[in-house]
């Protein structure tokens, strides 16, 4: 079996790993520079910078449980590759960009570093935001088809 590589595919590519990289460049910051605790007012009341770690998924659930978490971000990146072919280009790299940098944290970690901090909502991190706006195009994708 043959397989073609297409310009689509070197986008793909390009942007997960730039997207992974930002990801992983921003944690490392913060683990650099901040204590596990710590918040920096960006913007007063608004917007820090607060080194959270996230020993759950989203808003906190399966708190404790990084097994299960991490074989479900496999199972979640076969499913990805799996429909590979059927997904929008820019929700599939984000998707997969954010699925591999919170995987990332996971196996080397055991939790999920978070540090954007509105203050109305859960700390988040770029992986999450990639994770987010993939899952919004996607919707958007499946409801116009």
């Amino acid at each position: 079996m043959v397989i073609k590589t297409t310009k689509k595919d070197y986008i793909f590519i390009f942007l997960s790993l730039g997207l992974i990289f930002l990801d992983q460049l921003t944690k490392y910051l913060v683990r650099l520079f901040m204590e596990r605790g710590q918040s920096i007012s960006i913007i007063n009341n608004f917007f820090h910078i607060s080194y959270v770690q996230n020993k759950g998924a989203a808003f906190g659930i399966f708190q404790n449980n990084v097994s299960i978490l991490i074989w479900f971000s496999v199972i979640i990146l076969g499913v990805l590759l799996y429909n590979y072919d059927k997904l929008p280009l820019v929700s599939k790299s984000l998707l997969f960009a954010g699925v591999i940098g919170n995987l990332i944290d996971r196996i080397f970690f055991r939790f999920v570093i978070d540090f954007i901090d509105f203050r109305i909502w859960p700390v988040f991190n770029i992986a999450d935001s990639c994770l987010t706006i993939g899952v919004i195009l996607l919707a958007v994708h499946i409801i116009k088809k």
